[in-house]
Formats: C-alpha cells, structure tokens, sequence
C-alpha cells in the first residue's frame, strides 16, 4: 500500500506544472532593448525600449527606438490597427484595414518555434529557449515561460504560434541585425482601456504607400 501511495504522490507531482500555467487577458510587459556587441550604430539604440499592453481583443505596443518611437493598437476583433510614428518633430498616423490585417497574419501565422532544452530565469519566471523560423529563411531566438500564455494569442502576431509570453526575443532590423529585447517586469494587473485610445489630433494621418516612400 505504502508503494502505491508513493507511486501516486510522485505521478501528483511530475503533472503538478501541467496546471501551473496561467492565461492572462490582461499583462503590461516592460523590455529593455540591447544591442549585441559589434552591432553597426549601436549607440544610436542605447536606452531603447519597449512596452507591450494587451487587454482583451486590444493590444498595444509601444517601441521607443530613441532614433524615432513607434506604437502598434491592434484590435484582433476587427481585425485592424493604427500604427503611430513620432520621428524628431514629426507625427504620422497610419490605419490598416483588415485586408492587410490578414495579409500579415498569414506571414506570421508560418512562424515555427523550436523549442530548445535550455532554461532561465527572466523578471521572476522560468523561460524556456526556443527558435523561430520565418518563411524567407531568417531565424531569431526567443526565451518565453510557459507558465503565461495571452487569452488573446494575436495580440503580438509575431508569438501567436508560441506555448508562451515571450521575455526575451531578438528583434529583427530592415538594413539586417539584431537587436536583443529583455523584459523587466511583468505586471497582470488590469489596464485602462483608455490605453488603447487612438489620438485624435497631434499626428497627421498618412497612407500605406506614403508611409513606404518616408522609409519606415
């Protein structure tokens, strides 16, 4: 009898972590952004960093780049987002209509992470390693801790494939490079909805196609 209660406590807990994993609807998540050593114009990123809200079907990302500052609100209801750009004295504000909200869904949505055997310990969870492989051949690594997954997986579209929330990941530049993201807190508390408000004045509202000949 001894044997079987012995057998039973040590099954109890190998499946205790199963349960451990908690979904979120609401998460603040602050980063810093590092530069890897010998990355071209380094200093032009020292101090960056970054700031993902999510809040049920709405998410925000804000990505201050020092160089200029970017925010993502996206309603994965609507399945649209405003992108806002601030670059010196310069505002833009860009809608996206759910066309090419879905045009970038099917890019991410081939994303594949592998996951490693290697972990850490980042803002007070266990992370697991894992790569990701885009459809063009690019790969960047990211740590995520399984014990946090987003009620909301499209609220980074990047992750929407991940068993996690990711705290630390490398970023991706155009001109090739990358920068490292690490998060410095995760707070679950509730967030405003009025975080997720789009400006009404302040920024002048251009198109997709200008916002490509601005070279951003």
């Amino acid at each position: 009898m001894r044997k079987y209660l012995i057998l039973i406590l040590v099954s109890y807990c190998i499946s205790v972590p199963a349960f451990a994993q908690r979904t979120v609807s609401d998460a603040i998540v602050h980063y810093s952004v590092q530069v890897p050593d010998g990355q071209p114009n380094a200093g032009a990123f020292a101090g960056s960093t970054m700031v993902q809200y999510v809040r049920g079907v709405m998410s925000r990302l804000d990505m201050n780049l020092n160089v200029v500052n970017y925010t993502y609100i996206v309603n994965t209801k609507d399945e649209t987002y405003v992108t806002l750009i601030t670059r010196n004295t310069d505002k833009y504000l860009i809608h996206v209509g759910r066309a090419q909200f879905e045009k970038d869904l099917k890019q991410y949505e081939a994303v594949k992470f592998v996951d490693k055997p290697e972990t850490k310990r980042i803002a007070g969870y266990t992370c697991r390693h894992a790569v990701a492989s885009l459809v063009d051949g690019q790969t960047f690594d990211v740590w995520y801790t399984p014990d946090l997954v987003a009620e909301n997986r499209m609220y980074n579209r990047r992750f929407m494939n991940l068993k996690g929330l990711p705290l630390e990941f490398e970023l991706l530049l155009k001109g090739g490079g990358k920068l490292k993201v690490v998060a410095t807190s995760v707070d679950l508390s509730p967030v405003p909805a009025s975080t997720f408000d789009v400006p009404k004045g302040g920024y002048k509202e251009i198109s997709e196609a200008e916002l490509k000949q601005l070279g951003n």
